[in-house]
């Protein structure tokens, strides 16, 4: 009898002990991966942002939640492996930005949900089938390009009225780059630019670019958006002023790495917003069923730092629209 209740007593000690240690198990902390072209230098006001949304919404990586980060660092051809080491992973949802990045996580995945940042036009590029009813595994925020591309031009007119060739910086290889180009060629035969279009693939093709667009005597520079740009920015801006170039781009980023003029998304709220998509689904949301998002901010740059460098004055009609002004 006295072996029965030991025995007995032993087992409820031993139920509570592993209630108790099953009690204690931490919970698994979701995995977020953030699949990028260039490298975390070129992509850390973009990741800071992501991660100021986050916290805005109680999270802390490291702490309740995980972050895995591939760089590309400006290597597409990189992006498929890195798509698919995340694909391996498990993560529970993909953040991505621009293009080539969203067409890699596409092919790696037709079931991990993928929140897109910064994509010119998500339908046209066969990422969603419809802005208010993606209805497959990605969703996230659009930067609309139409007619920016145009506007860009108009301003850069503007403030340079005697602009009669400008030249354009582009990757024919990036996705939506057909979009961007269309928008150009339309506004600068309107008002009447020749356009000198230089294909820049990587960082071996720069110099030789601006060594045409001088011998071209292009007026002024237009940089396309593209994610190849983005980790060479600074050494564009560094061209473009050593040619006197005045440069307009459609990232802001450039203007803060030394580019005269940016015109287009807030492309760091974009990547605040993603933070939104990525709790929804964290939360059961699916993908399918969330709208994707247009721009809800634009921005207009002038770096007067710039200007001076390249002996260049902004008309005062142009300066007092600028959201910002770099001096």
């Amino acid at each position: 009898m006295d072996r029965k209740v030991i025995c007995l007593a032993l087992g409820t000690v031993l139920c509570a002990l592993s209630s108790s240690a099953d009690a204690q198990q931490p919970k698994q902390l979701p995995r977020v991966g953030y699949l990028a072209s260039g490298s975390r230098s070129s992509e850390l006001s973009h990741i800071e942002a992501f991660n100021g949304g986050l916290r805005e919404r109680g999270y802390t990586e490291g702490q309740n939640i995980i972050i895995e980060y591939r760089f590309a660092e400006g290597k597409l051809d990189r992006l498929p492996a890195l798509a698919a080491d995340l694909v391996r992973s498990k993560v529970d949802v993909i953040v991505t930005g621009g293009g080539p990045t969203t067409r890699a996580a596409k092919d790696a995945t037709k079931s991990i949900p993928t929140v897109l940042v910064n994509i010119s036009d998500p339908v046209a590029l066969g990422f969603v089938a419809s802005l208010a009813k993606p209805g497959g595994n990605m969703t996230g925020l659009a930067s609309i390009q139409t007619d920016l591309g145009g506007k860009r031009v108009e301003l850069l007119k503007e403030i340079l009225p005697q602009l009669s060739r400008l030249a354009v910086l582009a990757n024919r290889d990036v996705p939506g780059y057909g979009v961007q180009m269309k928008e150009v060629e339309v506004a600068a035969q309107t008002i009447g630019l020749q356009l000198q279009v230089e294909d820049i693939r990587g960082p071996n093709d720069l110099e030789k670019a601006f060594s045409a667009i001088t011998k071209g005597r292009a007026g002024a520079l237009l940089g396309l958006t593209n994610p190849t740009f983005n980790i060479l920015r600074s050494r564009i801006a560094e061209l473009a002023v050593k040619s006197r170039l005045p440069s307009m781009y459609g990232d802001r980023a450039f203007v803060d790495s030394g580019g005269l003029i940016s015109y287009g998304p807030d492309v760091l709220d974009s990547f605040r917003r993603a933070a939104v998509y990525v709790d929804k689904i964290l939360r059961g949301a699916k993908p399918a069923e969330l709208p994707v998002e247009q721009p809800r901010k634009f921005e207009f740059m002038i770096n007067l730092k710039t200007a001076k460098q390249i002996g260049l004055t902004i008309p005062s009609t142009v300066l007092v629209r600028a959201d910002r002004v770099i001096r």
